[in-house]
């Protein structure tokens, strides 16, 4: 048996990665089969079941990765703003933006819920908490109204994850995606201390 080097195996778990996300992307999780996905990728089903387990692992690693990229994404755009609180606005806007986005749609926002029954519980703290560090930030400067970080961020969350649902599930994607904005407007207006 011939031993791999650590380079070798860390491409090999790429490649099945990039091919994974094509093939769910373009056919959804269900309709990938395993065999032509490693066939795509010039490699056996073993390697597959050896990085990943199922096709279920592979999934969820593919959604661990989009989920990454996504989060850098939103904090690029936290840190480009000239303003605390545009940046904030800017930020959740695009949590519903990505909701259009055929690649977020079909693996984040259908296969992932399907299949995995929504964003791992770490990435869903992962993205509380940085949310909790802008509102902390944003109270202490006298942005917004004074309120519990973590539960403001909760609930800020928990709203742009189901209004992102809800605007991927709907033949009228474009129309939801405006009529989500205007109501995240109206919310995140709330938050201002009165003038």
């Amino acid at each position: 048996m011939v031993r791999r080097t650590r380079a070798e195996m860390e491409e090999t778990r790429a490649t099945l990665l990039t091919t994974a996300r094509h093939f769910f992307k373009e056919h959804g999780f269900a309709e990938t089969s395993m065999d032509d996905l490693t066939a795509q990728a010039g490699l056996t089903r073993g390697a597959l079941y050896y990085h990943f387990g199922d096709k279920k692992g592979l999934l969820a690693a593919v959604v661990e990765q989009i989920d990454d990229e996504m989060d850098q994404r939103l904090q690029a755009i936290s840190d480009s703003a000239a303003d605390p609180w545009e940046g904030f606005c800017s930020r959740c806007r695009a949590c519903l933006e990505m909701a259009l986005e055929p690649e977020f749609q079909r693996i984040m926002l259908r296969d992932a819920k399907a299949v995995l029954g929504g964003f791992s519980p770490e990435s869903q703290r992962h993205c509380v908490q940085s949310m909790q560090a802008l509102i902390r930030d944003l109270i202490q400067q006298g942005v917004i109204e004074e309120a519990d970080p973590e539960g403001l961020a909760s609930l800020i969350y928990g709203s742009l994850a189901e209004a992102a649902f809800w605007i991927a599930d709907s033949d009228e994607s474009d129309t939801r995606l405006a009529q989500g904005i205007a109501a995240l407007n109206l919310l995140l207006r709330g938050l201002r201390p009165a003038q």
